[in-house]
């Protein structure tokens, strides 16, 4: 039983009174005869819940009953958000007000909903970054967090891949994303709309004295979706032709970004008769799509372009010479020159 679900009951008789039993199952979206289960199971969890019976009927709180939860201070109902996310609450810097929020709404549950929370905590756990990388250093994010709430401009210095490296801007901050453990801000500055920067990349970060006003019509989860649409729209700028083995095609999930992935059950043609498949995929470059496609090895063959075929034959052929007999340790001389010969 959902424990948010119970909660979410008990606050909408707390806020509009007296309410039937299909119109809390509307309201929660769940069936007539799970809210009458939860019903129960709040009367005996110890909250004073009363039938009226009648075309007018329905259930609500004896009078006087509340679920208070007080004592929150500005920073910890804030945070509320990341109560489940301790180590994101821990890069923003909140992790204290995290764990006082948490301990505060215990406290102000009744005890049968305070069980299930705390049965629901120990058997939860999310870990947001990925697992292969070093969490990045992110010494502004704190700063961050704070001129994100309180709409102040801030003065940063920001590392970008194209030249000049390095730039200095004035941004008005929107909002923060974390993706897959990587911390990213939006925000806006002179003369442009809202763009993405990676915190990481921030060298410094001064608050300024402005504050701005953040647009009525911006909704930084829209924001975000379209942001991806565009990264991978600019991202995939070719196509290839692979043939996979049975195998490969098995291991291809584990070995190519979702979008790749996608892109050949979309295009596989039937199997022929050595099981094999072909399809047609999207590459970043030539570069980049060889050391994706020499992980499946022997499992994959690229048709075209000719460009990225050349590309990885050469590939298979320097490895081919590292690997050569006589070019271990133990062995004599090989028929060829080493790697290093070139």
């Amino acid at each position: 039983m959902s424990a948010d679900r119970l909660l979410s009951m008990l606050l909408l008789l707390q806020t509009r009174g007296r309410m039937s039993a299909r119109r809390l199952a509307e309201e929660l979206g769940v069936s007539v005869r799970t809210a009458y289960r939860d019903l129960d199971r709040l009367q005996a969890t110890g909250v004073p819940l009363y039938a009226e019976q009648g075309r007018t009927g329905g259930y609500q709180l004896l009078d006087g009953y509340r679920t208070r939860l007080t004592g929150l201070s500005e920073r910890e109902a804030r945070v509320l958000f990341l109560a489940g996310l301790p180590t994101p609450a821990a890069d923003l810097g909140l992790a204290e007000e995290v764990a006082a929020a948490r301990l505060k709404l215990l406290a102000a549950l009744p005890v049968g909903l305070r069980e299930e929370a705390t049965r629901t905590d120990a058997v939860f756990h999310l870990d947001a970054p990925g697992w292969y990388g070093e969490p990045e250093a992110t010494p502004y994010l704190p700063l961050l967090v704070e001129a994100v709430f309180g709409r102040r401009a801030v003065d940063v210095r920001y590392r970008r891949w194209r030249e000049p490296q390095e730039v200095d801007r004035r941004l008005h901050p929107y909002g923060l994303v974390l993706k897959s453990g990587t911390w990213y801000l939006v925000a806006a500055s002179a003369g442009r709309t809202a763009a993405t920067y990676r915190i990481s990349q921030i060298l410094d970060a001064t608050p300024a004295d402005e504050h701005f006003d953040r647009p009525e019509d911006f909704a930084l989860a829209a924001y975000w979706t379209s942001y991806l649409d565009d990264f991978a729209a600019r991202r995939y700028t070719g196509t290839a032709t692979i043939r996979l083995s049975p195998r490969g095609r098995e291991r291809l999930a584990a070995n190519v970004p979702p979008e790749v992935l996608r892109a050949f059950e979309a295009t596989a043609t039937e199997a022929g008769a050595d099981g094999w498949t072909e399809a047609v995929i999207p590459t970043e470059s030539t570069e980049h799509a060889r050391g994706e496609l020499l992980r499946l090895g022997v499992d994959v063959e690229v048709l075209a372009p000719e460009a990225l075929r050349s590309a990885m034959a050469e590939a298979v052929g320097a490895l081919a010479r590292t690997y050569g007999h006589g070019h271990g340790h133990g062995h004599g001389p090989g028929p060829g020159p080493g790697p290093s010969a070139a």
